[in-house]
């Protein structure tokens, strides 16, 4: 099922689901002295659904820029990536062969096997690790003779720093879903937000669902976006390995 779909079905269910039940609880309770409740319960529902609406919004901004800084690290590892190759041609062989085998091999351990696990919230193998550890070993103990290849070594080993960097804050950012605890207090603080719209008096039945319904749309709304934006590397935002794949494409061409 596609995402605008799964976002209708969700958003739209908990319309209806409010909005039934907010006729059901209109017609079972007495018409008098509803209207006696709007001016309490309007101030006690701007203290909760304001809270609410600020953790939420809070959360949602925190997310789309997590989402940003992962795409815009995948690019910068796998670019630090290719750097590491080019620097590498400098080098003596089997130095230089060895460089560009490592280099491609991470690639695509990155692209094939990381990102599948990654998607699915699962812990990435150290398959990555190893590769990235021979290649910083294999730049490292390469015994150079000319000032050209030593200043290649020391761009090359100072590129896999880079790539050592960048792959670490993308790992961090495949865990970094939502927190319990904040997902209950939005849960709660949402919850709470529709409830106290049951407690509001008003002449039109219909129009008083309507309004009910609206409101529990815009926060399913922003909760469906939190739900999906948690892991940039899966659901709404789906980082994907293009960074990855082209970095492939230019390692092979330079290889």
């Amino acid at each position: 099922m596609s995402l605008f779909a799964t976002g209708l079905l969700w958003v739209g269910g908990m319309m209806l689901a409010t909005g039934v039940l907010a006729v059901v609880l209109r017609k079972a309770r007495q018409r008098e002295g509803r209207e006696a409740n709007n001016e309490v319960a309007g101030q006690v529902f701007t203290i909760v659904g304001g809270v609410n609406v600020v953790i939420a919004a809070f959360v949602l901004i925190s997310l789309f820029d997590g989402m940003d800084k992962a795409r815009d690290t995948t690019y910068d590892e796998a670019n630090a990536l290719v750097a590491v190759q080019w620097a590498g041609n400098s080098l003596p062989e089997p130095a230089k062969s060895r460089v560009q085998d490592l280099t491609k091999s991470y690639a695509t351990v990155v692209s094939e096997r990381e990102w599948p696990a990654m998607r699915a919230g699962r812990v990435v193998g150290s398959e990555g690790w190893t590769l990235l550890a021979e290649l910083r070993n294999t730049v490292e103990q390469t015994k150079t003779t000319t000032d050209r290849q030593e200043d290649s070594r020391v761009e090359a080993a100072n590129q896999i720093w880079n790539v050592y960097q960048a792959r670490q804050v993308r790992l961090n950012s495949s865990g970094s879903d939502v927190s319990g605890v904040v997902w209950f207090a939005i849960l709660i603080g949402s919850v709470m937000s529709v409830a106290l719209m049951f407690m509001f008096g008003g002449p039109g039945i219909y129009s008083y669902a309507f309004m009910v319904s609206m409101l529990s749309g815009a926060i399913g709304l922003l909760l469906f976006a939190i739900y999906q934006l948690q892991n940039p590397f899966s659901g709404g935002a789906d980082v994907g390995p293009d960074a990855f794949v082209s970095a492939l494409a230019r390692l092979s061409d330079s290889g």
